[in-house]
């Protein structure tokens, strides 16, 4: 499989599509690992490969260190799904991204945030330079 902009966009298309059914069936106010559970199986029931708290390890000045990072989902291996579910989203919460994708090596992530009145209001994409590299087919 060639991994190109078209393809990840595609995948990101059907992230979103799950994220939304979940929160259809369940709406605003529980926890996030409620909203992570549900999204892996319905990313499971449409077809696709997600992995649940991800380790990535950290390397510091050419040594890993202890603590490696723990992302909620990964996508059939390539975008990273960080999940929320507060009142208000903080900068940080795409800083963390950023950085989980720049660890991991991957193209691009979706941070959202479950406690809103409409899903996609909470949905912020987040691409990287290995995103901007890619062909678009």
């Amino acid at each position: 499989m060639r991994i190109t902009k078209q393809y990840i966009k595609d995948l990101n298309y059907k992230i979103i599509s799950a994220a939304i059914e979940v929160h259809k069936q369940l709406d605003p106010g529980l926890l996030e690992s409620i909203y992570e559970e549900c999204l892996f199986e319905e990313l499971k029931f449409k077809g696709l490969y997600p992995k649940r708290q991800v380790s990535v390890p950290v390397i510091y000045k050419g040594k890993q260190v202890k603590n490696d990072l723990k992302i909620d989902l990964l996508v059939n291996d390539i975008i990273i799904v960080e999940l929320k579910s507060v009142n208000e989203m903080h900068p940080i919460f795409e800083a963390q991204l950023i950085t989980y994708l720049k660890l991991a090596e991957k193209p691009k992530g979706l941070l959202i945030n479950y406690n809103v009145t409409k899903l996609i209001d909470g949905v912020i994409p987040i691409v990287n330079d290995i995103f901007a590299n890619l062909p678009e087919r």
